[in-house]
């Protein structure tokens, strides 16, 4: 939950999802939906369903990985991951290289790269967890990337860079993507009761989100404008615009026993609002629905 992502917005969502999920093995038996709908609005879903395929593999196993290497078999646990749990859960002997760890070898090296091997060479190889702790809180506290309190740093007279007065060079500024400005119309339709949801897909921005109809459609005829928002998805900024609408080819109403959900398009279906609170749906489907 924390990949790219801040602690306090990280806090709710933690306690809420060990509520749900309190073992693997449950978070192996949980639907994909219920795991989707208790991670939206946290973003970067691909980590909620690496998360969950994770939960299957060590419960299908019955325990958690042994090793590095075992850890890093698993779906979306990388090096930083592998190594930081393995050093300090089993004493591995793994050195962690996270941006804090970067900023801190950067300085202390002068330098621009190599920070792994950096890292392995001073790893304390009798109390690896400790260390790699150490380090990383060196870097979120000390060594902070503006404004860092060198007189206050236990490896001041060894830095390099505060020898040299170059702090600030270190680590070098990465290229940021500029803003890609993007509209997106959502259509609210409604018919006793329901409202029409497009069904999840694999692709996309919100793969296997359900979300409203986006206009245009060649069955939905827009109406008046409800109103918009912003809603920002890594480099993307997108202005969304609400519409009420209804489908243009009519729904079928005319015969339909009372009770039975109008007819819809293809990859669409309504929903009542009891299921709609048990479905994961997109941030700004979710967003439109909250400002209405």
């Amino acid at each position: 939950m924390l990949q790219q992502t801040r602690v306090a917005a990280v806090i709710p969502y933690y306690s809420n999802f060990l509520k749900l999920f309190p073992t693997a093995a449950d978070l192996a038996r949980a639907r994909p939906q219920k795991v989707l709908r208790a991670w939206a609005g946290l973003g970067y879903y691909a980590r909620a369903r690496n998360l969950h395929g994770a939960a299957r593999r060590i419960s299908a196993a019955g325990h958690f990985p042994s090793s590095c290497k075992e850890w890093l078999a698993l779906p979306g646990v990388g090096k930083y991951t592998a190594a930081a749990i393995s050093s300090i859960t089993l004493g591995e002997a793994r050195a962690v290289v996270d941006g804090n760890v970067r900023r801190v070898l950067s300085r202390l090296f002068a330098a621009r790269d190599g920070y792994e091997s950096k890292a392995a060479e001073l790893l304390d190889r009798r109390r690896p967890g400790d260390f790699n702790q150490a380090i990383m809180e060196l870097g979120a506290t000390i060594c902070r990337p503006p404004a860092p309190l060198c007189p206050q740093c236990p490896l001041a007279a060894n830095c390099r860079a505060w020898r040299e007065g170059r702090v600030a060079e270190f680590p070098a500024a990465r290229r940021r993507k500029a803003p890609q400005r993007v509209s997106l119309r959502l259509a609210v339709v409604q018919r006793d009761g329901r409202l029409l949801l497009a069904r999840p897909v694999d692709a996309g921005l919100w793969p296997r989100f359900w979300t409203l109809p986006q206009l245009p459609h060649p069955l939905i005829k827009k109406g008046r404008r409800l109103g918009e928002f912003r809603h920002a998805v890594t480099f993307r900024d997108f202005r969304v615009e609400v519409f009420e609408a209804r489908l243009a080819c009519g729904d079928g109403a005319e015969g339909r026993p009372h009770g039975v959900a109008p007819t819809c398009p293809a990859g669409m279906r309504w929903v009542t609002r009891a299921q709609l609170s048990r479905l994961p749906l997109s941030t700004p489907s979710r967003k439109a629905l909250d400002r209405l």
